[in-house]
């Protein structure tokens, strides 16, 4: 963002020079007689850097003034006894009296309000007073403190309507992120996410290498994106030299330790024997043993941040390196990563010509235990299997193998994990450069071009001691995956900027164009002469002679260009206007729509401006907002209107007339095919009182997707398949947002900040037919049990909210423990005699309501932020309870609360899918706690800067749910509040770091 502050800052400051040497040019010649000449230089107290373009006026006489030059320079006449005024955006103005002086140095403060008023817009900056669209902009001092998984949860409880929850406490696991609720049915509401203007991911850079995030919220902000930006856009912005001639060195580092958030209860070894000598018949194989403890670890994980600020003013730099080391809960799971950035700039010509170039490498190595799954579902397994294994049995027999005993899916978690080899190499390698050349002072042209190529190399295998052996007679397992993506992007802009009067007003114009190709490559062999081997030699698995051996690969290609404009306008600064459009095509679509149009406009009325508000005393800012735009969603797959064909030796199709035998049609062709498209209204009001120490904002927003990608039923001939995706669908979602901050106590030595965060969103499927083609249902189904229920979890009804369960609603035991349900006429019926439309709609996993509440003490140089968060009004299927809670089969261990009676009964039932395992989600968590100290300046010689701090991660959570995290469950896609049985469980993190500045 920095980067883009000084283009905005150098622009604002040369028109407004202009404009002030234009008046000094037209004065009348009497007043240009002054007494002398002066001539001065301007820097900065920071670190001494000339400023240029610095606004220089006589006192009480506007039309008498000038700016500094490139070198922070100036020269002017004046009066006697003259008082000058000194302004720059971003810094203090101040007032010099010049009495006898000549020659003056002026240092000017700068002022951290003013440069927090800017924030990063697409395709440039802008005013945060000028903003007409919801947006939503974090600072790098206000980032959550402590360990953070990525560049999400820095901002995590912050941003009103950004939900951001970390499911799984893998190492490997990523943060789950939506913005205004659910927006497609096949594509993705996942938020475009720009590193520095260039598409990326939420670990593209290190946490400690980001400046700022801003979060464009609504239509009218993210419309100049077009095709990508119904999800909203976020907008990352990496730290840089701002000051030029700064040279710093800063480095920090931090250690932590985790373990399990929430531990299940289950029957012990000892338990067991009880509940023998109760006449239960369980099988007592004389050990004790706690299986979640034989798979679990003590992580210790670290990591490390060095960054370089060093140049000129005229050539200036910034290096980091990142190193990261974590552990999992898990034995034998873990994620080394490391990251390095550079980042050049370069003036030329009087600074009318600004290059940059950036290089950002990342490398992450995973190893650890799996099998030919992906990672975290082998570990979920693992996991499951700790879970359900007698608590008496032993981890191996006297001779020192593996105990294993029959059973269904029953086998040994630990070894498992140690029977079993995994690693994965991700490396991703961004390049990109810059040229910024402003001709004349208003105007500005920017070329910007970047590639991006990213590969992935995985294997796994198992051993002659692994189940899959054991089991299956597989003796030994091995496969080989890959994967390479190569990303072009080129996109160039101009802008110009004016002020006349009090009229302000920006145009920009630009055009962008995408190109990705993507390869991948996977093979798998088992039968192996030697374990040894692993996944370094493929052909020597005897199933590729036996004609069973798995190969596949792939390649796809795709291509996106858009032309785009926007015009901003502000008159007095109190009546604002945003317009844009973007014109966009793309190939993933059919011959017949493949551009599209997404407009986009907002207005905005800064009340406080007014004269009748003058007299309002404490009011600071009064900002009336409404804004309207059109996004869209770009298919995930590059050929979904086009024809395709499968192989299988024994069929085959007709193609062009002929009889092509071993090929089968697999997908129709639809010429018509196109985005889906998002048209969102959005009215807000920004606010600040007494002075901004109180300040905040209010949007309602309500949108309409029109367009869903639905598969419809069609007929054969003259259809080749019997399904299709076809533009039909529509969905409503609407919802409001608050944001509150307040400065109760600000004193030199304290100073308290509290900011709370409120959103609630609701939605429903309205259609999901078209004049052309009806739905076989109104509705469609979700989720899924898994075994041995087997049956969905969710239904999305036509008219109907979005994220309800859909179930047999329990409503207690018969005297045999069996479950009693109600079916659809209202009767209470034994489950056995249920049918599947005895099902009924019962709760939703979506929150009604999302709260966050984060502090920042400071006294003197201790400081403390507290950071907590809140859902409530939703809805949780528990999927332990509901595989654990149940005392029916033997072979299985179970939680310790399986025989607690319900209505007085011990349930005896199969297990099924019934309203008694959907239990009310509502939690409140104490999540980020850190405390921390600043070291004196003067301590050590040459230290700039140092702190020490210590802090916790997912500290407490109060709820009433009785399963193991009500936040780690699914918040995205049409089964959200699904806690899923298999999965790798959240944890709880303790650290303590050190930065220090050089």
């Amino acid at each position: 963002m920095k980067g883009k502050l000084s283009q905005f800052t150098h622009r604002v400051r040369s028109i407004f020079a202009s404009f002030t040497l234009l008046l000094f040019l037209s004065v009348n010649v009497s007043v240009l007689a002054a007494d002398r000449q002066i001539t001065g230089t301007v820097t900065s107290t920071e670190d001494k850097t000339p400023l240029p373009g610095v606004t220089i006026i006589v006192k009480g006489n506007n039309t008498n003034g000038t700016s500094t030059d490139a070198e922070g320079k100036f020269k002017m006449t004046v009066p006697e006894n003259a008082t000058l005024i000194l302004s720059y955006i971003g810094y203090v103005s101040q007032e010099i009296e010049i009495g006898a002086q000549s020659n003056l140095n002026v240092a000017l403060s700068p002022d951290q309000k003013q440069l927090e008023e800017v924030v990063v817009v697409g395709y440039g900056t802008q005013r945060k007073a000028d903003v007409t669209s919801s947006v939503a902009s974090i600072k790098r001092e206000d980032f959550i403190k402590g360990t953070v998984r990525d560049a999400a949860q820095l901002v995590q409880g912050k941003v009103a309507g950004l939900r951001i929850t970390t499911p799984s406490g893998s190492p490997t696991a990523n943060t789950q992120i939506n913005l205004r609720g659910i927006n497609s049915i096949n594509g993705t509401s996942d938020p475009l996410i720009l590193i520095d203007g260039i598409p990326g991911g939420l670990n593209t850079v290190a946490p400690e290498d980001i400046e700022s995030v801003d979060v464009l919220k609504d239509g009218s902000a993210a419309a100049i994106y077009g095709t990508r930006a119904t999800g909203g856009v976020i907008l990352i912005t990496t730290r840089k030299n701002r000051a030029g001639s700064r040279s710093t060195v800063e480095y920090s580092n931090y250690v932590n330790i985790q373990t399990i958030a929430s531990r299940p209860k289950l029957l012990t070894g000892d338990d067991y024997r009880q509940k023998i000598s109760e006449g239960i018949d369980y099988k007592d194989y004389g050990g004790n043993t706690d299986w979640l403890s034989e798979i679990m670890q003590k992580p210790v994980s670290h990591n490390h941040n060095l960054t370089f600020f060093g140049g000129n003013s005229t050539t200036n730099f910034t290096g980091s390196v990142n190193y990261r080391n974590w552990e999992g809960i898990f034995l034998r799971s873990g994620q080394n990563r490391f990251t390095g950035r550079a980042d050049l700039n370069h003036a030329m010509f009087n600074n009318k010509l600004k290059t940059n170039l950036q290089i950002i490498n990342r490398i992450t190595k995973s190893t650890g235990a799996v099998s030919p799954e992906n990672n975290d579902a082998a570990y979920g397994y693992i996991y499951r299997q700790a879970m359900i294994r007698n608590p008496t049995d032993r981890v191996k027999t006297e001779d020192g193998k593996w105990q294993e005993r029959d059973g269904y899916f029953y086998e040994n978690p630990v070894s498992r994990i140690y029977e079993s080899n995994y690693d994965a190499s991700f490396k991703e390698m961004r390049m990109s450069g810059s040229l910024d050349y402003a001709p004349i002072n208003d105007l500005n042209f920017k070329l910007l071009v970047s590639n991006v190529q990213n590969s992935n190399l995985e294997g796994g295998s198992t051993t002659f001691n692994h189940t899959n052996t054991i089991l299956s007679n597989q003796n030994a397992t091995a496969y080989r995956n890959t994967y390479a993506n190569n990303e072009n992007l080129l996109e160039f802009t101009g802008n110009y900027a004016k002020s006349f009067g009090k009229n302000r007003f920006t145009l920009l114009g630009g055009y962008s164009w995408q190109d990705a190709t993507y390869e991948a490559f996977s093979a798998s062999n088992w039968d192996f002469p030697t374990d040894a081997y692993d996944w370094n030699n493929l052909g020597a698995g005897g199933a590729l002679q036996k004609g069973q051996a798995a190969m596949g690969s792939t390649k796809n290609k795709w291509q996106l260009a858009g032309f785009f404009g926007r015009v901003t306008y502000s008159w007095d600064e109190k009546y604002l206007l945003m317009a844009s459009v973007r014109r966009e095509g793309s190939s993933r679509f059919g011959v017949n729509n493949q551009w599209g149009t997404f407009p986009a406009a907002s207005v905005g009325w800064r009340i406080s401006k007014e004269k009748f508000m003058q007299g309002l005393a404490g009011v600071s800012e009064i900002k009336l907002r409404a804004g309207i735009g059109v996004t869209g969603t770009i298919a995930s797959n590059p050929y979904l209107s086009q024809i395709s064909y499968n192989f299988d030796r024994g069929q085959g199709a007709f193609i062009g007339g002929k009889w092509v035998p071993g090929f089968i049609p697999a997908r129709n062709f639809n010429p018509d095919l196109r985005w889906e498209k998002k048209e969102e209204v959005n009215a807000g009001v920004d606010f600040g009182f007494l002075k901004n120490r109180i300040n905040g904002s209010v949007d309602y927003y309500s949108r309409k997707v029109k367009d869903l990608l639905y598969n419809f039923p069609v007929p054969v001939p003259p259809y080749l398949t019997s399904s299709m995706l076809i533009n039909a669908g529509t969905m409503q979602n609407s919802g409001l947002e608050v944001l509150l901050n307040i400065v109760p106590v600000q004193t030199p030595n304290l100073q308290w900040n509290t900011g709370f965060t409120y959103s609630t969103n609701k939605n429903k499927l309205v259609s999901l037919s078209n004049d052309q083609f009806e739905a076989a249902n109104d509705f469609f189904d979700a989720g899924y049990t898994g075994e041995p229920i087997q049956v969905s979890t969710h239904r999305v009804k036509v008219g109907e909210p979005i994220g309800r369960f859909f179930v047999l609603k329990s409503v207690g035991l018969d005297d045999k423990g069996a479950w009693l349900v109600e079916n659809k006429d209202g009767e209470i019926i034994p489950i056995a005699d249920a049918k599947p439309e005895d099902r009924q709609y019962y709760g939703n996993g979506i929150p009604k309501h999302n709260v966050g509440w984060n502090n920042a003490v400071r006294y003197k140089n201790f400081d403390l932020a507290v950071n907590m968060r809140g859902a409530f009004g939703y809805d949780i299927l528990n999927f332990q309870s509901m595989f654990y809670n149940n005392p029916k089969n033997k072979a299985y261990n179970m939680l310790n609360t399986a025989y607690d009676p319900i209505d007085g009964k011990v349930l005896n039932n199969d297990l099924v899918y019934v309203s008694h395992y959907i239990e009310n989600g509502n939690y409140w968590k104490i999540d980020n706690v850190t405390f921390g100290y600043t070291l004196p300046t003067n301590l050590i010689k040459g230290l700039k800067n140092a702190r020490v701090f210590v802090s916790g991660l997912n500290l407490v959570t109060l709820t009433g749910y009785t399963g193991i995290d009500p936040e780690g469950v699914s918040m995205t896609g049409f089964f959200p509040g699904s806690d899923q049985r298999d999965k790798y469980p959240t944890t709880r993190t303790f650290t303590a770091g050190l930065s220090v500045t050089f």
